[in-house]
């Protein structure tokens, strides 16, 4: 039976066959309940809107398993890149010398902050890039073909927003 994936009855039957499936694929892959209900209310959320059709109920199954898989594949990337950057950031000199942990964990939040803070004065060109480069684990191919720039462009783009990222952490 062909299921039409914004076919509200179609859509229902498939969500309750399926939503325990792919939540235990999120939750798999990042250990985290609440991001796990996100990821999947995002692939659901992408089934409906596409409006596809799928010869059999198999096949939507397969295909939203695929697509919760990779949002919480790309999730827990993200989330790693942020570290590296937080990681990164607190292995620059700084004058808070004898710390106890409570200070580190303050210390971590606020450098997080901080990259975020700093990445948005990014002009939108060198934001854009960087934010689809680190965040949404994107290549410089694929994110050449969004912006419709060459991929050298992209690169170029990427290598100035992270000096300029680096200018303005550094002031601060």
């Amino acid at each position: 039976m062909e299921i039409q994936s914004n076919d509200e009855r179609a859509f229902r039957g498939v969500y309750e066959e399926v939503f325990p499936v792919i939540m235990r694929v999120a939750y798999h892959v990042t250990n985290n309940r609440d991001l796990a209900e996100e990821i999947c209310q995002e692939a659901f959320i992408r089934f409906f809107d596409k409006g596809m059709l799928f010869p059999s109920s198999d096949d939507a199954k397969y295909w939203l398993i695929r697509v919760a898989k990779n949002l919480a594949i790309n999730q827990v990337k993200r989330k790693v890149r942020e570290q590296g950057m937080v990681e990164k950031l607190k292995q620059m000199p700084t004058s808070r010398a004898n710390t106890t942990d409570g200070e580190h964990v303050l210390i971590r939040e606020e450098t997080r902050a901080e990259v975020q803070a700093a990445i948005s004065q990014l002009p939108e060109k060198f934001r854009l890039v960087i934010v689809m480069k680190e965040y949404t684990d994107m290549g410089y191919r694929e994110i050449a073909e969004v912006l419709r720039i060459s991929e050298s462009n992209v690169k170029v783009r990427v290598h100035r927003a992270r000096k300029m990222l680096e200018s303005i952490l550094s002031r601060e």
